[in-house]
């Protein structure tokens, strides 16, 4: 059933994991699979068995050919740097090639308590779990390079976390589950040598036009140099799409940051609904360090522990290596406000790019947080009175001062003369960058919370809906509204 696993991680230096076999649980039963992730990574679907599926997917049973690990880090979490940490609750399988020939990990988490556990139970909520499923494939619906959800397992016991809830395992799909935290733990350790193969590696895999002849040829402090613009440039353009439909991550640690640039660990993140930059969910950010609006700086703060640990890659002359490093990583504000630029002339139907964009952008993010209008809401209305203005009354009873869009909107109609297609075909363009349905908080809570109760049909609905961001819904349209002030959801919690 399961496609053919290499061991690419797995030949890496043994410093670089723990060797490690998911830990069986007592009664599993699969309450979710993924059919269309599951085709396009080479599953035998005419095969599938459920019973067989469920032993795989829990980890009572190993695919055949796979060596589990759990792969060792460190990180800085809420800026304070823990020099091992590691997967304490997930084990990596190994790497499948999929239908497009695309390396693949397949990860399950929640299989049991690791060598980096550290008094961890290595177990997994089923709420996170299901919260992780929803949210991971949301991203990838809405085209955000994400973390995928192949399978969830229930394991037939509870785990403690702040009260008994049942357990789960996820199966995880990533384009690897290397973070910034991976290089933290060998700088720390002052492995040279490991952090040139893990280097290497991420070349090799995640860039592999940095590892063809041409590079090869190149002074090899360059080459390492290219890989941290590689890796900065596509994390300033994920923070930026991050930012187009409101998302907060919540936990932006550097062990939470990969350098493939997929968004990775669902655990306290959120999607806001009344704009505001301040805006905060995770129960644990209790300074707002990720709030939404920082989450582009911390971008930038999690790189530079990543150039710190290049260093002695980049140049033998510390201080040189500190010179080259900076100077690059001074270039990453540009890269992420040209990123932000694009997702956002996107939103508002812009394809020509104009000097005074910048300015209409912010100014109407101002008047959203004026009017504390609906992030996504205001954005899927404006494509409707791009095409027809006589939608404008619904898109203005969003702000409670609608006297201030209502001033922004004559700026914006002027602006959209200047495009080279009609209001129609502006007004569609729009509505794919646009999403009507995101996974509102609330609507998560609903699902988990009857889930915890056995009945998964909430988290079903939700499931197909989000599978369609950006289409109409007919007879779903409560989806796509915000909480009602009884249903507000203000904190979000880690399956830690």
């Amino acid at each position: 059933m399961f496609p053919t696993f290499t061991l690419r991680y797995a030949r890496l230096p043994s410093r670089f994991f723990e060797r490690f076999d998911p830990v069986p649980v007592p009664s599993p039963t699969l309450v979710a699979f993924n059919r269309p992730l599951a085709e396009e990574l080479g599953f035998d679907l005419e095969a599938f068995d459920e019973s067989l599926a469920t032993e795989l997917f829990s980890g009572n049973r190993l695919p055949e050919g796979v060596e589990p690990l759990a792969m060792a880090y460190a990180g800085h979490q809420f800026g304070n740097f823990v020099p091992r940490l590691g997967d304490g609750r997930a084990v990596l399988l190994g790497e499948v090639t999929d239908r497009k020939g695309r390396v693949r990990d397949i990860q399950l988490k929640g299989g049991g308590r690791t060598p980096f556990s550290r008094g961890g139970d290595g177990r997994a909520p089923l709420g996170p779990v299901l919260r992780e499923y929803l949210v991971s494939e949301a991203m990838h619906a809405m085209g955000i390079p994400a973390t995928r959800a192949l399978a969830a397992v229930t394991t037939g016991e509870r785990v403690m976390r702040r009260v008994p809830e049942p357990g789960a395992v996820l199966t995880r799909v990533a384009a690897s589950h290397i973070r910034v935290g991976t290089f933290q733990y060998f700088a720390a350790r002052g492995d040279v040598d490991g952090l040139r193969a893990l280097a290497d590696h991420v070349m090799e895999r995640h860039y592999p036009e940095l590892a063809d002849t041409e590079h090869l040829n190149r002074p090899e402090g360059e080459r390492y140099l290219a890989l941290l613009e590689a890796i900065q440039k596509r994390q300033a353009r994920l923070i930026a799409k991050w930012m187009g439909v409101g998302f907060i991550h919540g936990v932006m640690n550097t062990d939470n940051m990969t350098v493939s640039g997929e968004t990775i660990d669902f655990g306290p993140c959120a999607f806001m609904e009344s704009y505001d930059p301040r805006t905060v969910f995770s129960s644990i950010d209790e300074g707002g360090r990720y709030a939404y609006g920082n989450q582009p700086g911390i971008g930038q703060w999690n790189l530079a522990r990543l150039a710190e640990t290049l260093l002695p890659l980049i140049d033998e002359d510390q201080e040189q290596a500190i010179a080259r490093a900076t100077q690059l990583l001074e270039s990453y504000s540009a890269h992420f406000e040209a990123e932000k630029h694009w997702v956002m002339r996107a939103k508002l139907g812009l394809a020509r790019e104009e000097e005074g964009d910048g300015e209409l952008i912010d100014s109407l993010l101002e008047a959203m947080q004026t009017g504390r209008a609906d992030f996504t809401l205001t954005f899927r209305q404006l494509s409707d009175v791009a095409a027809s203005p006589e939608s404008e009354p619904a898109l203005l009873e969003l702000f409670e001062r609608p006297e201030v869009m209502q001033a922004w909107l004559g700026q914006w109609r002027e602006r959209l003369t200047r495009e080279s297609v009609g209001l129609d075909a502006i007004a569609a363009r729009m509505r794919e960058s646009n999403p009507r349905y995101i996974p509102r908080n609330h609507r998560v809570q609903e699902a988990l919370e009857a889930a915890d109760r056995g009945d998964f049909a909430p988290f079903e609905t939700l499931r197909q809906i989000l599978a369609r961001p950006f289409d109409d819904q007919p007879g779903r349209e409560e989806y796509s509204l915000p909480a009602a002030p009884t249903e507000r959801v203000f904190r979000t919690f880690c399956g830690t």
